[in-house]
């Protein structure tokens, strides 16, 4: 195996100068990301429910906070993968996001089993912990930020620089892909487990022990990573991509002035490397091609250019043009991400005024729900690669593009709010029909089970776009750009989550359907207006994607 160079980074000096890469590195990759997923996931897929009846918060306000922990969680990936392909590598961004994940774990168990770090509470008899318990103090909600965003970095942290730190161990693009496909097959999996074990023992055992475990098993994953680490081949940071992007701009804005009427090679820089290909940059956005056109001082004697900031090659351009045209797809993606946003948060509370019994003695936790979702892609996902998508192709004698993918999965996404909306009309008319035969009763005598029709929807959904829109980019995006392409899905998901949080809020702000116990309100409304907003941003993608150009990058 060809020796490589590492980071150098003082961290990497833990281990041994030997690294071998291929697939002796595999396990201890996988192990880590099982580990780091099963904790995250034991602690994240429970947070509204530990807000509401453990620190007293109000069920709406609860939704909010989980929604910005979620953003931050999938926006951390993002910023992960610049600083790992800009200065230090993966090895040592997925070593301290997962550290920090262990800290923010522990504190979160000191917060379930230290009485002063939560404020004093009284069990409710209803479903959404309205009685008048006193909110914590300013102390103690400074505690608890701390330890969920500590998780929400860490988590965000190692999600996909462990996915590059595993793929980069190999050569050949067949083992990437078995690569990747056990890492998403791990990735759901872990999830699915931290989201029903682990809440179960929080919600009906006890939180202290929950956040304990998940603690424990975080560390067994930092454990298992650093015991590979002398197998792993390290990457060489490369410098931000993003860098050459924002250099193009300014240059660009630096010339607006000059005239564009040559269409001279030479009048372009190319690179000063003689073995490079003179190219012309495109007529495509022939605005940006300012940024590689040569003025007078732009270059040294020697070829190499004198300020940075002033000029650019013609690659970095059309990688710039590459770039800037796909943005109207990936935002027409961003309300794709926060319907599914406010239906996770928002079924959480609808089971929780619901019949949770599956028997006589079992209750389902009303974390566990949105696992469905989880579990419904995992199926769909390889019923969609082996039968659906051959099937197409068969019939057809085209691939399902990604972009129809994609589209698809715009239609599901719909028809999950649809539903949605059906079955919460169909809750308040029981809730109303409860109240006035017993008088007030947050817990509606109807099954949890009638939500899962509208989680399966989303799962389907997902099946089709997350998968496409991750090799949409990665695809179109110039090669340059391909690490970071990944974790741009990161970055869409993130502000999907934050908007989520902003539209809770006006809806709140403008109307009476979101009050802290939703039998009184109208939920419904929301998820029909969600449903007009998402046939909108449906028109919308579809213009964006008929108009796009696939790129041969």
């Amino acid at each position: 195996m060809d020796d490589t160079q590492s980071s150098g980074v003082e961290s990497q000096n833990l281990c041994s100068k030997r690294k071998r890469g291929a697939w002796i590195s595999f396990p201890f990759i996988i192990g880590t990301v099982a580990g780091l997923t099963l904790g995250g996931a034991g602690v994240m897929g429970n947070l509204i429910v530990y807000l509401i009846r453990e620190f007293n918060i109000k069920s709406i306000s609860a939704t909010q906070i989980a929604n910005v922990v979620n953003g931050t969680t999938f926006l951390f990936p993002f910023v992960g993968a610049i600083i790992a392909d800009s200065f230090y590598g993966s090895f040592p961004v997925a070593l301290v996001s997962s550290c920090l994940s262990l800290l923010g774990t522990v504190v979160l168990t000191l917060t379930a089993t230290i009485n002063s770090l939560r404020p004093p509470h009284h069990q409710c008899n209803d479903g959404q912990n309205l009685c008048n318990n006193k909110p914590p103090s300013s102390f103690q909600y400074t505690v608890l930020y701390i330890g969920i965003f500590l998780v929400a970095i860490g988590l965000g942290g190692t999600r996909f620089t462990t996915a590059t730190l595993g793929a980069n161990q190999f050569d050949k693009p067949e083992h990437q892909g078995v690569f990747f496909n056990w890492f998403f097959f791990i990735f759901y999996v872990a999830s699915v487990f931290g989201s029903t074990g682990l809440v179960y023992i929080q919600e009906y055992v006890s939180w202290g022990l929950g956040f304990g475990i998940c603690g424990v098993i975080t560390l067994i994953g930092i454990v298992t990573f650093l015991l590979g680490c002398r197998f792993y081949r390290y990457d060489k940071p490369q410098g931000s991509p993003l860098l050459e992007l924002a250099r193009v701009l300014v240059a660009t804005i630096r010339k607006w002035k000059c005239q564009l009427s040559s269409t001279t090679k030479d009048d372009y820089y190319n690179g000063h490397d003689g073995m490079v290909s003179l190219m012309l940059p495109t007529k495509r956005l022939r605005f940006f091609n300012r940024a590689a056109l040569i003025k007078d001082g732009d270059l040294q004697s020697d070829g190499l250019i004198e300020k940075p900031w002033n000029l650019c090659t013609v690659e970095h351009v059309e990688n710039f043009k590459t770039t800037i045209g796909i943005i109207p797809l990936w935002t027409s993606s961003i309300f794709l991400g926060t319907p599914i946003g406010i239906l996770g948060s928002l079924s959480v509370l609808q089971v929780l005024a619901m019949d949770r019994h599956l028997g006589p003695h079992f209750q389902v936790p009303a974390g566990s729900m949105t696992v469905i979702i989880l579990i419904s892609t995992s199926i769909f996902l390889p019923l969609l690669d082996r039968v659906l998508y051959p099937a197409w192709h068969k019939v057809t004698g085209k691939s399902l593009s990604p972009l129809r993918r994609i589209g698809l999965g715009h239609v599901f996404n719909v028809l999950a709010m649809a539903v949605s909306a059906l079955v919460e009309s169909k809750r308040l008319k029981v809730a109303h029909g409860q109240r006035l035969q017993e008088g007030s009763n947050s817990i509606v005598d109807m099954s949890f089970l009638w939500l899962l029709p509208q989680l399966v929807l989303v799962g389907i959904g997902e099946a089709f776009h997350f998968p496409a829109q991750v090799a949409f980019y990665y695809q179109q995006l110039p090669p340059s750009l391909r690490t970071t392409s990944t974790a741009m899905i990161s970055l869409l998901i993130a502000i999907a989550f934050y908007l989520s949080t902003a539209l809770i809020d006006q809806v709140r702000r403008i109307t009476h359907w979101l009050p802290d116990d939703i039998n009184y309100g109208r939920v419904d409304n929301l998820y029909w207006t969600l449903v007009v907003l998402g046939v909108i941003n449906f028109g919308y993608y579809i213009l964006c994607s008929t108009l796009y150009k696939y790129q041969n990058v």
